[in-house]
């Protein structure tokens, strides 16, 4: 059999949502709709946050990252999309395609991350209320900010690496309206175990470390008398 080596691949194709011409349009104009809100809404609280004295806390400070990675995250797949949405040729480059899916998966796993030092930083306040502004000091906030980013930005890098380094084959066609792993990997011709077993491990413990944190933390504010 034929195979086409990834390192040939020069782009690739996103069926996209519907190829109905009038639903495209319709389509666009509900996600721009959003889009445009996401970015006012979470832009706007990046501002409040930083030009207003009184929401200079570990709270705010972490919401603000939250905002922040919210508009990456959406900014991330949405452009591509609305274009494709108006464009005949429904297309993304190779390096689009691993840069889409690289900051996918980082943005996803930083979100959760954060998610989890937000509710580490509620847990401060409630149970150790007098403890509270030593405990969560600057220094302390921008590590619990720095290692989400850093951590998620070496889990999307290495499991990008690991998708793109199958060899694709055949069809270049995404069933999908944004690069991601699992349609990703229904288009590779070589061998996909190690790359799902990757995937399915940094899933499970992302989601089992969170929750870890989430659920032990809230059982210790209920038992607090």
């Amino acid at each position: 059999m034929t195979s086409q080596n990834h390192s040939m691949v020069m782009k690739f194709t996103l069926s996209g949502l519907t190829e109905d011409p009038v639903l495209q349009k319709v389509l666009f104009g509900v996600f721009l709709a959003i889009y445009l809100i996401t970015l006012a809404g979470n832009l706007c609280m990046i501002v409040l946050i930083r030009t207003n004295s009184h929401l200079q806390t570990p709270m705010y400070f972490f919401l603000g990252h939250l905002s922040f990675v919210d508009i990456c995250y959406s900014s991330n797949v949405t452009p591509n999309m609305l274009n494709n949405f108006l464009s005949d040729q429904k297309t993304i480059s190779y390096a689009g395609c691993f840069t889409q899916c690289l900051l996918f998966i980082a943005l996803v796993i930083t979100e959760i991350y954060l998610l989890a030092s937000m509710a580490l930083d509620r847990y401060v306040a409630i149970c150790s209320p007098l403890h509270y502004s030593s405990r969560m000091s600057r220094s302390t906030c921008v590590s619990l900010v720095t290692v989400p980013y850093v951590f998620g930005f070496f889990n999307g890098l290495s499991q990008s690496l690991l998708t793109f380094h199958l060899s694709f084959c055949g069809s270049l066609d995404i069933n999908h309206f944004y690069c991601a792993d699992p349609p990703l990997i229904m288009l590779a011709c070589s061998d996909t175990y190690v790359k799902k077993m990757a995937m399915f491990a940094v899933a499970g413990f992302d989601i089992s470390s969170t929750l870890n944190i989430i659920v032990h933390r809230t059982t210790a504010i209920f038992k607090i008398e």
